[in-house]
């Protein structure tokens, strides 16, 4: 199992992490428009193992047609995910050393705390902004991460991308959010940012998914 999280400052959102709150859709953090949606993509480990390694190497966000500039890995070890007592009290992360993977163009893999500018448009409007991976997981049955905005973007807050292969053999990919508008037109709109993110949402369910078909 390897599990990493990270948390800095230099985000522009207060509520790290959230994106895996069992509430977030009903008590999203303040001002922020949230959500979610899972869909099953297959099944069986070859399934979950291929569509692992094509998430951890950011095939979501290239496949949702941005581009992916100035990939960083944070420096030092990264940092084992918080985990609790019986009582419900946190336990201190410990760190790991993890040797950092590239893919065939040399861009390195999603790793905890690494920072990624990322450019692009989506429903028409810029997707430009800096963006730090707040934590990564990858355990026999779970792979995933979460993205949260440093500057530059219309919006802030956070993504989480995960995959699950549950004990029925079916593997699922959800993808759950929570943004805030900071753009002129995204704050008079809000009705942009739900749009941006139905858009956001098909495009990376297309790009990880092959039983993915264009709705009627």
């Amino acid at each position: 199992m390897r599990r990493g999280t990270f948390r800095d400052d230099t985000v522009d959102y207060a509520a790290v992490g959230a994106t895996q709150a069992a509430d977030l859709m009903h008590f999203p953090p303040e001002r922020s428009i949230p959500a979610e949606e899972s869909w099953r993509i297959g099944s069986g480990e070859e399934r979950f193992r291929a569509a692992g390694e094509s998430l951890l190497s950011w095939s979501a966000q290239r496949g949702a047609g941005l581009e992916l500039t100035d990939v960083r890995p944070a420096a030092g070890p990264m940092y084992a995910g918080v985990s609790f007592d019986e009582n419900g009290a946190p336990i201190a992360p410990s760190k790991l050393e993890v040797e950092q993977r590239y893919d065939s163009d040399g861009t390195p893999f999603v790793t905890a705390g690494a920072t990624v500018h990322l450019g692009g448009r989506v429903a028409g409007m810029r997707a430009d902004g800096e963006l730090r991976v707040i934590f990564a997981v990858e355990e026999p049955r779970r792979i995933g991460f979460a993205l949260g905005t440093v500057q530059g973007s219309v919006v802030s807050g956070e993504e989480s991308f995960m995959l699950d292969w549950h004990d029925n053999d079916e593997v699922w990919f959800t993808v759950r959010a929570f943004d805030a508008p900071q753009a002129l037109l995204y704050r008079l709109f809000p009705a942009l940012t739900r749009r941006r993110r139905r858009e956001l949402f098909t495009r990376y369910l297309r790009a990880i998914s092959p039983l993915y078909a264009t709705p009627a």
